[in-house]
């Protein structure tokens, strides 16, 4: 076995994700102690500090994997986002790089490139992404359709929620949310129009009722194959090993029974 594969091995250990998982949260803690102006007052240096230390941690493990795996570390999506996270922590606190400089706390993020878990949630949503661009066109048309129908029914009378069609599709996305929408705008609009309830109560049955539970059942069901795929892999990867060894015993065999003969 050559040192980048014994390498490799050693960082796909359990114990070092544990570790590096541990390192994120720890981590995760320093960055929202650094909003604290008095926790920065009594023990700023401290926190910084031990910051670097975690961001060194941090560089220390990308590297190590750029070692073990050389070119192959860049074919994995999880690797380049960890090298894209860890690299935003490197810029200089120079002015005009503020914005980079805060969003170190995307750090957090790693956790779920560490996560077994948590990333095949991620891979499941990926997965499903092309048929919610289906589902989203479908809710925008929807919302379009409605927003011409309230704006042109309801403008005269309320125009701070359906004066334009910008405030309408707005107004009708806090509907569909059901934040506030019956006695907030619903009930306020059937005291001047009392068949309102015809629009709005089929608006919400299709959108909140219909098409979010669509998209959440295409989320359920792509996390579901991510997870077959991932078995499949490992079911795969333990056969192979098994017919290697059973190999290396057949060869073995074989020599030893030539030996004899």
């Amino acid at each position: 076995m050559t040192f980048r594969e014994s390498l490799a091995r050693w960082l796909e250990q359990p114990w070092v994700s544990n570790v590096i998982i541990g390192v994120i949260i720890f981590n995760a803690i320093l960055l929202g102690m650094e909003t604290s102006p008095a926790m920065m007052a009594q023990a700023g240096d401290l926190i910084l500090a031990l910051d670097k230390v975690c961001l060194g941690i941090f560089v220390v493990e990308i590297l190590l994997k750029l070692v073990a795996h050389g070119h192959r570390f860049f074919r994995s999506g999880w690797n380049i986002f960890d090298f894209v996270i860890v690299g935003i922590a490197l810029v200089p606190n120079a002015q005009g790089l503020s914005v980079l400089r805060a969003m170190r706390i995307l750090r957090v993020l790693r956790v779920i490139s560490v996560a077994p878990r948590l990333r095949r949630v991620v891979e499941g949503f990926v997965i499903a992404l092309p048929g919610m661009g289906s589902v989203f066109l479908l809710m925008a048309i929807i919302f379009y359709i409605g927003a011409v129908m309230a704006t042109k029914l309801f403008s005269a009378a309320f125009p701070d929620w359906f004066g334009t069609l910008g405030q309408s599709a707005y107004t009708l996305f806090q509907i569909m949310t059901l934040e506030s929408w019956s006695m907030g705008i619903v009930r306020p609009v059937m005291e001047v129009y009392p068949f309102a309830w015809a629009f709005f109560v089929p608006f919400i049955m299709v959108t909140t009722f219909a098409v979010v539970n669509l998209l959440v059942g295409l989320i359920v069901n792509s996390m579901q194959d991510a997870h077959g795929a991932e078995e499949g892999q490992k079911t795969d990867a333990y056969r192979d090993e098994v017919l290697s060894r059973l190999e290396a015993i057949e060869r073995r065999l074989a020599a030893q029974a030539h030996d004899k003969s």
